[in-house]
């Protein structure tokens, strides 16, 4: 049994044979190094011309513990700081090699499901420790190379008990992080741009809505990319907001055509936007 108290989701296809058993260490550098080559190697390919910071992402911390058993660590927070020690040597490999590391932490929203018994204050609670967690792990790594990433999962169902973005806003604000990527294209969360109306987006930090998603096969039109990213824009500063996607898309639509017409689709919207909001 793990001690620690988060529980598997029900249905889950997580192996329940992945245990913590011992002191936590990193073991992923050599498959962290070749994704390292082989992004720099495909960026090389774009020219000196063409200016793109690449990105790796890797998983924050609070989403491990949630896939993986605990049978050593006789706390939560001794299990979540040791998975973050773990856990910063993968970031500082990314972001040594000069590359912008994106934080994946769709359960930070998403573990809201695991408790219904939790009021929205105890939950607050709990996802606060995660990211004292993440912040841990993130220590001594260049805010301007961090993106975190957060969603309420990648699942095809109704979504409808997703914690609101207006209870945890404060907490995703409080990583520290450069570019916040939060998604806002489907249609439990497309309303969620009110939210940025009452909260201030921190001086120099960047917000990267998706403006299409992983929900359906519907490619969105580029003018509906546009007016989602110029609502964006008018509520938080032109200069700070970046065109993203819900989540991933490539394994969640019907075929790679599809999510090859959205990423086409956020293309041509956000050259739209960017001609309205800064007349090139």
């Amino acid at each position: 049994m793990r001690r620690a108290g988060t529980p598997l989701l029900q249905g889950s296809n997580v192996n329940p044979t992945v245990v913590c058993t011992a002191p936590l260490q990193y073991v992923g550098k050599a498959t962290t190094d070749l994704d390292i080559r082989n992004l720099k190697a495909a960026l090389a390919q774009l020219g000196p011309d063409v200016d793109v910071e690449g990105f790796l992402p890797a998983i924050a911390p609070g989403t491990i513990e949630h896939w993986l058993f605990n049978e050593y660590y006789t706390s939560d927070e001794e299990f979540l700081f040791a998975i973050a020690d773990a856990m910063h040597e993968e970031y500082r490999a990314i972001t040594d090699a000069g590359l912008n590391v994106q934080i994946d932490d769709p359960d930070l929203p998403d573990g809201w499901q695991m408790f219904p018994e939790m009021s929205v204050d105890d939950y607050r609670r709990y996802a606060r420790l995660r990211v004292e967690a993440l912040n841990h792990a993130l220590r001594d790594i260049p805010e301007e190379q961090i993106r975190l990433h957060v969603c309420w999962g990648s699942g095809h169902g109704p979504h409808q008990n997703d914690i609101p973005l207006e209870h945890i806003v404060d907490l995703i604000l409080s990583v520290r992080a450069q570019v916040y990527s939060v998604e806002a294209a489907n249609p439990r969360h497309d309303h969620e741009w009110r939210v940025w109306q009452q909260v201030k987006l921190p001086e120099g930090k960047s917000l990267m809505p998706g403006v299409v998603g992983h929900a359906t096969d519907i490619i969105e039109h580029p003018r509906l990319v546009a007016d989602r990213l110029v609502r964006y824009a008018e509520i938080v500063g032109k200069e700070n907001v970046i065109a993203g996607t819900d989540c991933g898309v490539g394994s969640r639509v019907f075929n790679g055509e599809i999510a090859w017409g959205k990423f086409a689709a956020l293309v041509e919207g956000a050259r739209i936007a960017s001609r309205e909001l800064w007349g090139d």
